[in-house]
């Protein structure tokens, strides 16, 4: 053959391949933010905000079991984009109503398949979406994030627990990094955050989790490229862990779900912020999230629990040996009472220890008794469960222990996110829905937007939280912590994080003690967490007298909403420092949170509007870099031009009430 006749072929062939190559941008609504996609042998698509490249060309497909490949020499049938505006009524969430914006792209492929886009002004998305006529296997999804650059990132590796690869307990402290100097092989757990052009984030996470395993991301080449990685389906599995309650995948298959013909599978989330408390605000995870189909929501109660375990039931001044019996839970019911607190928790030790039955009570508890005394107090019981127990008999444990009265469950120990136990979840925030019964799930991965779809589910663990403080070492900076989970776990949905030590520690002064445990940094961190933490059902961890010795500070705190009408992110930078704003009716609630640093803050507080407000105030002692619980109450008046200047110790925090001025 020729060489000149070579030429024309090549000729024609890179033409037809051009003409066969469909590339589609997609803009926010206010233009800022840009996606563009190309369809060829590969899908890719690119992220830029305002000019400044988020993510390099990435690609995207998913592989199943009988050999397709869906995104892979993909042949396009439609392409459709959508404008979307509406409002979405939010009742147990950090505002009533979300503005719900977004420009969509709809790609519909030959094969029956359809890849999804949206693009709002803060962040891009995309699912993929079958309507075969039969189930499925997915062998693997292709997830990648090119990043222009070799940028810092905030990385949660994930602890695993040695059981088996994909168990952890998603409770991880970030380490700083280059996406670069990323520890071969070590995985991470979403959300995670990398640092960008100008001084902007890039907050990747996932939503809408429903029937699929959860995303890790993972860096093996040292270069500035994250893969995502799933567990895999599993095959043999038995029960072990802590206290029998674990279930440990022995072995897996070598794929990672099983579908139905007609799946809508998770969203891949890219959130972009031009300023760092942005994304302490961001509602995308919960405009994702699959709308719920309870029309009644009436009986779902937010509040605060009254909570024995942080402080290991350690009762003082009473007349009878405190610890798990009637005696101490109703010394807890009275406490709560007292205060306005509508929940106290039965944790772990109430069931009979290694039989992972839930119907077997320890003698020393009657929770009949206990839970028509907590009626009389207006006070909820909540119970915790084991995740091998609960499971095991879940159907009959919820319709039991609702006639008796029990609101709600705190179920713990999954640690894992493969698909069976993302679909437990589902299966449990239904069934105690079912019974009317609250879900507080502990051991667990991070939100998805489950709290949504379901709304009695009410908080998730996920998170480093103060319980750590009871068996860390000094060299556990939990203070830093604090100031980070705000801009990244936070940007999930609400942390059961278990604030509320009135035994506070300066960093020199801390250590952990188990039985008689104390929080890094001072009181008014402790006040102010209540108000900067997303937490519906929030805990007050200490001891009833703890709290009763420091009216003031309890007084304040059983005040507290936990649930809002608004949220305003004020001002902040990861891993330094957070201030935000919540709304409840007519007030208005401060809170402020530094890390090491001691630190002066001008707060803008124009949110407020026209008009004189004056403010309850909980500050920093003047002593209180020195004796962590020295703080300072006070009335203030609100400066006419809305400017506070506020000064915080190290490890400190700032909390307070607005309201208006009534003279």
């Amino acid at each position: 053959m020729s060489s000149r006749l070579l030429l024309i072929i090549f000729f024609f062939w890179s033409v037809s391949l051009m003409h066969a190559q469909k590339t589609f941008t997609v803009e926010s609504p206010d233009k800022s933010l840009k996606i563009d996609i190309t369809i060829d042998q590969v899908i890719t698509y690119s992220v830029s905000h305002m000019g400044d490249l988020m993510l390099s060309k990435s690609p995207l497909s998913m592989k199943l079991t009988d050999g397709r490949t869906l995104g892979i020499n993909a042949r396009l049938s439609s392409a459709r984009t959508n404008m979307v505006q509406q409002e979405i009524k939010a009742p147990i969430y950090k505002r009533a109503v979300i503005s719900d914006h977004y420009n969509e792209l709809t790609l519909r492929f030959k094969g029956n398949y359809t890849l999804l886009f949206r693009v709002y002004n803060d962040g891009v998305a995309y699912r993929w979406i079958t309507n075969f006529k039969n189930s499925f296997v997915v062998e693997s999804e292709q997830v990648v994030y090119n990043f222009p650059a070799d940028n810092q990132a905030f990385v949660p590796y994930a602890n695993i627990q040695g059981f088996a690869p994909f168990m952890t307990s998603f409770e991880s402290v970030y380490q700083h990094i280059k996406l670069s100097q990323w520890k071969s092989k070590h995985l991470a757990f979403s959300p995670l955050v990398v640092e960008a052009a100008n001084g902007k984030k890039i907050c990747l996470a996932e939503a809408d989790l429903l029937n699929y395993p959860g995303m890790f991301l993972t860096n093996s080449e040292g270069s500035t490229r994250l893969t995502g990685i799933f567990a895999p389906y599993p095959k043999e599995m038995e029960w072990g862990g802590y206290h029998n309650l674990q279930e440990i995948v022995k072995t897996a298959e070598n794929y990672i779900a099983k579908c139905k013909g007609n799946t809508n599978f998770p969203w891949r989330v890219v959130i972009v912020s031009e300023k760092d408390f942005e994304l302490a605000d961001s509602d995308m995870i919960y405009k994702l999230a699959t709308p719920t189909q309870c029309t009644d929501l009436s009986w779902i109660k937010p509040g605060k629990v009254a909570w024995e375990w942080w402080n290991s039931w350690n009762l003082y001044q009473v007349d009878f040996r405190a610890g798990i019996n009637n005696d101490t839970y109703k010394y807890y019911i009275d406490f709560a009472s007292r205060y306005g607190i509508e929940y106290v928790i039965l944790d772990e030790g109430w069931a009979v220890n290694l039989k992972a039955d839930l119907m077997q009570v320890v003698p020393e508890i009657n929770l009949k008794e206990l839970a028509d005394y907590a009626k009389s107090k207006n006070v909820g019981l909540i119970l915790w469960a084991g995740y091998n127990a609960f499971n095991r008999d879940m159907e009959n444990i919820c319709r039991h222990y609702a006639a008796m009265g029990i609101k709600g469950f705190k179920i713990d120990f999954m640690d894992r996110d493969d698909q069976l136990m993302v679909e437990f979840h589902v299966r449990a925030a239904e069934i105690a829905a079912k019974y009317k019964l609250l879900v507080d799930f502990h051991g667990t991965y991070k939100p998805t937007g489950l709290q949504r779809t379901y709304p009695n589910v009410i908080n998730f663990e996920g998170v480093h939280g103060l319980e750590q403080m009871k068996w860390s070492p000094a060299t556990v900076d939990q203070v830093t912590y604090d100031v980070t989970i705000p801009f990244i776990r936070m940007v999930a949905g609400p942390i059961d994080y278990t604030q509320g030590a009135m035994r506070n520690a300066t960093k020199s002064n801390y250590r952990p003690v188990n039985s008689e445990a104390m929080s890094q940094g001072t009181r008014c961190r402790q006040l102010a967490e209540y108000i900067v933490f997303e937490s519906p059902l929030n805990m007050l961890c200490d001891t009833p007298l703890a709290y009763m010795n420091e009216e003031e500070c309890t007084t304040f705190i059983s005040q507290i909403p936990t649930t809002w009408d608004n949220t305003v992110a004020l001002n902040g930078e990861i891993s330094k420092y957070i201030s935000i704003a919540r709304q409840k009716g007519n007030e208005w609630y401060v809170g402020v949170l530094t890390n090491w640093d001691a630190r002066i803050l001008e707060l803008d507080l124009s949110f407020l509007g026209e008009g004189s407000y004056k403010a309850i105030v909980f500050k920093d002692g003047i002593n209180a870099d020195r004796i962590a619980h020295d703080y300072k109450k006070e009335i203030i008046d609100i400066p006419m031009d809305k400017k506070l200047k506020i000064t915080l110790a190290p490890g400190g925090g700032y909390a307070m009430k607005i309201y208006a001025n009534s003279k």
